[in-house]
């Protein structure tokens, strides 16, 4: 952003040296609070997990009993867990460590005389940090220029009333943590850090407020009951055991195997690591997830409310055309040569502009003036008093004045807002609505421009109170983006409805939709109309309008609010100030990284990095991949469980010949092998190719519905007929305990590997998904099978799980078993697709 000589020539900033310097004696610009040491707090979590608590009590009865062997293997059961946790904790912190640095706010500094942006953290003492409208302020400084400068100071002080600020008033100084709320200024820092006035009253910027989001409540619950079913369980297992055999240990033991096999502690891992690597990979996509919450949440998204300009557009404006109404002609400014009245237009609109220019058409209008003329005014005039953009519909004033006392009093905005201001007769008007909306209906954005002459310093208290003189129009045009067309048809795909919010008239908002594809570009309301509805009348409206123009904060938030109530989940885009109340109100906000300022950034839930909303297409993929793929894990996890817990407890509960099948050695090998498969191998799993084709989920739905939950249920039951079937045909070949205890081992371990394949879909075949990009799938199989032969065929290990060398009719046996007890719901998965 340049600045100008004018109004800065005196602003150099500091040398790279002095930032140095200032560095090595001040340090960086950080909040620092008391630090904690992640490791141990991870170690503390996994000795609080129930079932590493009942690994040390088995493990404690082994050891007791003599068993030693067994005891070490528990023991180091527990280590290889605490090892995958704290791996798993490392990767989950890392991925967010990362998601907090780009969330981090950056600024502007005027350094070796000219600007840059910097981090806010390296910000130094002694550095000129230029500050914006909607800039969050992030270090205490002393004004030394400032345009209409305000700030809003509540953090600090609890009221939100607007402060104006001025190097020449008692109050110059702005403070971190308060955000600039009109105008401009360039302050010099003197405090940062813990140094700073929020600093010292120890309120932290950088805390994190950690939520339970609706999944992890249900999930949290569901694990919780099933902790409390076995406990019960386990209580009567011990008691059953110990009236039978009268050995407290043994059966504690036994017991112990039983409320192990039941705790479903892979689920709140699988959460976790999906909700932190899907932030992860969403971060690499260029969008940063700044709330939990909202990965989850990204699947269900049925609205997207976005604005024109920025997000449809480039936000490259360019000037094309202006009108004077003296001639009433449409000048193209690349074709025609212009009039001195036309030249003095430009000169006027530039005037109603910025001194430092930062929005684009702005930027435009300076340039424009700076190539039309000879003799540059700008640094003999000074800014004397702003009026920032206000009214309905909005306009800005500027008032400048040189060394001579010479006043320009220069406004430009809306154009209907100069009708309603001159006194233009209705003729008049007649005829320039009809201007303006031959130059809107090209798509072009267009602005009045006016006069005003006074003479006085008691300068009236609204803009709109000024005799304004109407001098003409100025016509912009920013051409849509070339994916817009595309990325709007995805939305579409995807069962989302897209609405077009936005400060700009109908016509030329119209006509960009008309261009992009957009659907119900036909309809349109205005913000004034909008807020004369009814509260009934506006659910309706806003089910049945795509298009919104002329929009103010309060329309916003009502339009949010409205399809809100209409059980809609609403995400929305925005960039300004006055976007913030709407951007926290939607379900997903969501804030531009390149031109949405700091307040908006902290009002919404995820940044897209690069302006690009077709990022935002990939993450609602992203949000719907996830939650499948978690759903997945959850019924693979449940699906397996069953059979682990009927094996184990049937048996005894029925009095059969060997009632204690397996021990805890066994389970927690289980555990092991399943852990890895949930939380790794299907959180890689890449998206259906029917995902986004489907409507998306209702934010209401039940992670556990009744559908899913009977599908795993049936699909444990049915593989624990294969393991009791199995049990009971060897028993009927009259095999020994070693041996059965084998063969039903291998079959869970077989239903398992299959079961794996196929819940890697319930719509598509196996002959599908098989061909689906998932390295770890053959890996973690590999490894499982390479495992199984390690404890079948190694005699040391085949002793100490007393388990006996199969041969291979009884290994085919088990195989065709596990294969059975799984490849049925292939079948369902037929008629599924039949009847779709």
């Amino acid at each position: 952003m340049p600045i100008s000589a004018q109004d800065n020539s005196n602003i150099t900033g500091l040398t790279s040296q002095e930032v140095e310097s200032s560095r090595a004696k001040y340090g960086k610009n950080i909040l620092s609070s008391k630090k904690y040491n992640p490791f141990i707090s991870a170690i503390k979590n996994i000795l609080k997990e129930p079932m590493v608590i009942l690994l040390l009590v088995a493990s404690s009865i082994y050891f007791i009993s003599g068993e030693t062997g067994d005891g070490i293997f528990l023991v180091s059961a527990i280590i290889l867990i605490a090892i995958i946790s704290l791996h798993q904790d490392s990767k989950t912190r890392n991925a967010l460590e990362k998601l907090k640095i780009y969330s981090q706010p950056s600024c502007k500094v005027i350094r070796n005389n000219i600007t840059e942006e910097i981090k806010s953290e390296d910000l130094v003492v002694g550095d000129s940090l230029i500050l914006e409208e909607g800039i969050i302020i992030t270090a205490d400084g002393i004004i030394v220029h400032s345009n209409d400068f305000s700030v809003n100071e509540s953090i600090l002080t609890g009221e939100s009333l607007t402060v104006f600020k001025d190097k020449t008033k008692n109050d110059h100084k702005v403070y971190s943590g308060t955000t600039v709320t009109s105008g401009l200024a360039i302050v010099t820092i003197t405090n940062i850090g813990n140094d700073t006035s929020l600093g010292k009253i120890g309120k932290s910027l950088e805390s994190i407020i950690e939520e339970k989001t609706p999944i992890e409540i249900q999930i949290n619950s569901f694990v919780k009951k099933m902790v409390f079913v076995g406990a019960i369980v386990f209580l009567i297992v011990w008691i059953i055991n110990f009236l039978q055999s009268k050995e407290i240990l043994d059966s504690l033991l036994k017991a112990l195997t039983l409320a192990m096999s039941i705790l479903p502690e892979e689920i709140p891992v699988a959460f976790t690591t999906f909700m932190a690597l899907g932030a992860w990979r969403l971060m690499k996509m260029g969008v940063v997830v700044k709330k939990m919450k909202t990965v989850e949440t990204l699947g269900s998204a049925n609205v997207i409310c976005i604005d024109k300009t920025g997000t449809i557009t480039e936000n490259k404006m360019s000037l094309v055309e202006i009108y004077i109404p003296s001639t009433g002609i449409i000048k193209t400014l690349k074709e025609d040569k212009l009039s001195d009245d036309e030249q003095k237009l430009i000169t006027l609109s530039m005037w109603a502009s910025e001194p430092i220019p930062f929005d684009p058409m702005e930027l435009a209008l300076h340039q424009a003036y700076s190539n039309l003329t000879g003799l540059d005014e700008r640094p003999n005039y000074k800014l004397i008093h702003e009026y920032p953009l206000s009214g309905k519909p909005p306009i800005m004033t500027h008032i400048f004045q040189n060394g001579n006392g010479e006043r320009i009093i220069a406004s430009k905005g809306a154009p209907e807002a100069f009708l309603n201001l001159s006194k233009k007769s209705d003729s008049e008007k007649s005829i320039l609505e009809n201007e303006i909306k031959q130059l809107t209906q090209k798509g072009y954005r267009v602005l009045g421009v006016a006069e005003c002459d006074f003479t006085g310093n008691d300068f009236p208290k609204s803009q709109q109170d000024f005799l304004f003189d109407f001098k003409g129009l100025i016509a912009f045009y920013d051409p849509p983006k070339k994916n817009i067309p595309e990325v709007i048809k995805s939305f579409y795909k995807a069962g989302i409805t897209v609405k077009i919010i936005t400060g700009d008239n109908q016509e030329t908002t119209s006509t960009i939709a008309k261009q992009i594809g957009f659907e119900g570009y036909e309809k349109c309301i205005s913000g004034e109309e909008l807020m004369k509805l009814n509260d009934a009348d506006l659910k309706t409206c806003v089910i049945k309008t795509n298009v919104f123009t002329r929009m103010f904060p309060e329309a916003k938030l009502k339009i949010i609010n409205a399809l809100k109530s209409n059980n809609q989940v609403v995400a929305m885009t925005g960039d300004g100030v006055n976007d913030g109340p709407a951007l926290k109100a939607a379900h997903i906000g969501i804030a531009m990284g390149k031109k949405g300022t700091e307040i908006a950034k902290q009002a919404a839930s995820l940044i897209l990095l690069d302006d690009d909303l077709s990022k935002m297409v990939n993450a609602i993929g992203m949000g719907r991949r996830i939650y499948k793929n978690l759903k997945k894990a959850i019924q693979y996890i449940i699906s397996i469980h069953i059979p682990i817990i009927l094996t184990v407890f049937i048996p005894l509960a029925l009095g059969w010949v060997y009632p204690n099948i397996f021990s805890p050695i066994h389970i927690i090998f289980l555990e092991l092998i399943m852990g890895p498969t949930c939380s790794i191998m299907f959180e890689n799993e890449p998206m259906e190719e029917n995902t986004m084709l489907l409507k998306p989920r209702p934010l209401s739905t039940t992670f556990f519905n009744f559908k899913e939950l009977s599908t795993s249920i049936v699909q444990g039951i049915i593989i624990t007929f294969g393991t009791l079937f199995t049990y009971q045909i060897a028993l009927w070949n009259n095999y020994d305990e070693a041996t059965i205890r084998t063969m039903v081992f291998t079959v869970l371990i077989a239903a398992n590997i299959f079961l794996t394949l196929v819940n890697r879909s319930f719509y598509y075949s196996v002959l599908t998904t098989i061909k689906y990009k998932n390295n770890l799938v053959i890996l973690i199989i590999s490894i499982t099978i390479i495992i199984l032969c390690l404890l079948l065929f190694v005699p040391p290990l085949t002793s100490f799980f007393e388990f006996k060398q199969l041969n291979i009719q009884q290994l085919l046996f088990c195989g065709i078993i596990g294969f059975i007890s799984v490849i049925w719901f292939e079948l369902v998965k037929l008629l599924n697709i039949k009847s779709d």
